[in-house]
């Protein structure tokens, strides 16, 4: 049970950063070579505009993609199109989480309250991905044959640094064990 609700809690928490942090348009300058563009976001909670990395909400690096003009203004036209609907998951996942911590933070435990709650919080981020796919899907086919390669690429790359990364982690904390371990011993 507590792993469960350890690894609901872990994935949810993911889940609402990786939401929060992957703005759309999230840039600090133009890009190059084009105009201005305004931040972007469907707005609401879990889709704030912010910082983010080069990858979208929708997992495009559309910053490294150099976009024309007209597929900018594609792709805002797609972004807008959507934003109640990045709206109302927004407001959906904030009254699950809640209600999922109410739950979990009860005076008495009621385990079957925390799975329904844990259950409507699943709900609600896989209907968040189905509705990031569908946007994904709209905005990766204004792209080019050469700019959906490039992203590809990027993206295998973004994988692979994140792959090493988790591995550098992991080798940190295998270290600080052992340490740990041979202090234990010494001492």
């Amino acid at each position: 049970m507590k792993t469960l609700l350890r690894l609901t809690l872990v994935a949810g928490v993911f889940a609402v950063v990786g939401l929060a942090l992957t703005p759309l348009f999230a840039q600090d300058g133009p890009p190059q070579g084009g105009p201005q563009m305004r931040r972007m976001g469907p707005g609401g909670p879990g889709f704030r505009p912010g910082p983010g990395g080069p990858f979208g909400e929708i997992g495009l690096p559309l910053r490294e993609l150099e976009l024309t003009d007209a597929q900018r203004e594609q792709v805002r036209t797609v972004m807008q199109s959507h934003g109640a609907a990045f709206k109302e998951i927004g407001d959906r996942m904030r009254t699950a989480r809640e209600a999922l911590d109410t739950a979990v933070t009860a005076d008495t435990l009621d385990e079957a309250a925390v799975r329904a709650k844990a259950a409507d919080v699943a709900t609600v981020e896989a209907d968040a991905a189905v509705l990031r796919a569908k946007v994904h899907q709209e905005v990766f086919s204004l792209l080019t044959a050469e700019q959906q390669a490039k992203a590809r690429e990027l993206k295998a790359q973004r994988q692979q640094r994140m792959k090493q990364r988790g591995d550098r982690i992991r080798e940190r904390g295998a270290e600080r064990r052992e340490r740990g371990n041979r202090a234990a011993l010494q001492g």
